[in-house]
């Protein structure tokens, strides 16, 4: 009972208003409080008080201190600015490096590999649009017979099935059976839609998996010209900048080695 007569008190208190900036002092801005004051002076005491620690810092400098930052560190416009030291690769490390991403980019070619043939086995590439198309060819014996030539009633199948490559079950077996499966326009649509989604992910699949095999051969390439033997150009191949590469090594003259096919290396 005590709380909620303190809160029908506290309803019925005066509202206490800050007070505002006098009518003649308006074009000094807002009247400061107490709180404003102390966000002031707090920040005006920091910066003093990093200025006086610099001042220490100065005045206590050795000035025959040395660390090994200062052989990195320039003054340019009153800011320190570190020197970007490129980082030394022997030959060595780079070939090590060029091993490494053959290794991984086989890798991803591999899985992309795996994953191909399990889309192939699961799609069986049966109506793909990027397939080649077969051709059935009918042979008959008389003109009257081609004229007369029905390729539903020749197939025994209904009207609405002759342009499927694959299930197309006979009238007979249509009505011995019932149908298995989605029958109506809509989940036969949507199903129509997932499987040409899988067709599109399989043909890029396969394209990216040419293109890590493309990268692989290149970096391998790369990598043997890296070997301590020499690099012939032979003669040029596919026009502009596509050199034929040999190498042999100087311990065994008379042994050739095939390098690759290469963008002209400076």
């Amino acid at each position: 009972m005590a709380a909620a007569f303190r809160k029908a008190a506290k309803s019925r208190q005066r509202e206490h208003r800050e007070r505002s900036q006098p009518g003649f002092r308006k074009h000094l801005g807002l009247l400061e409080k107490k709180k404003d004051y102390k966000l002031r002076a707090d920040d005006y005491h920091k910066k003093q008080e990093y200025l006086r620690a610099l001042r220490k810092k100065a005045l206590e400098k050795n000035p025959d201190e040395f660390y090994y930052k200062m052989t990195r560190v320039k003054l340019q416009d009153g800011v320190h600015i570190i020197k970007e030291t490129k980082e030394e690769v022997t030959p060595e490390q780079l070939k090590l490096m060029r091993t490494q991403d053959v290794k991984y980019i086989e890798m991803k070619r591999v899985a992309e590999a795996k994953k191909i043939e399990r889309l192939k086995s699961e799609l069986h590439l049966l109506d793909f649009q990027g397939k080649q198309q077969n051709k059935h060819v009918f042979f008959f014996d008389t003109k009257k017979e081609v004229e007369q030539f029905d390729v539903a009633t020749h197939l025994q199948t209904a009207p609405e099935l002759v342009d499927r490559v694959f299930n197309r079950p006979r009238i007979e077996t249509l009505q011995k059976e019932k149908v298995k499966g989605v029958t109506n326009q809509t989940g036969l649509k949507r199903i129509a839609k997932e499987r040409q989604k899988q067709y599109n992910c399989l043909t890029q699949r396969i394209e990216r998996e040419k293109k890590l095999f493309v990268i692989a051969q290149k970096i391998q390439t790369r990598k043997d010209l890296m070997d301590k033997t020499q690099k012939v150009k032979v003669k040029y191949l596919l026009g502009k900048n596509l050199s034929l590469y040999f190498c042999f090594s100087a311990s065994a003259p008379r042994q050739w080695v095939w390098v690759g096919v290469l963008p002209e290396c400076q």
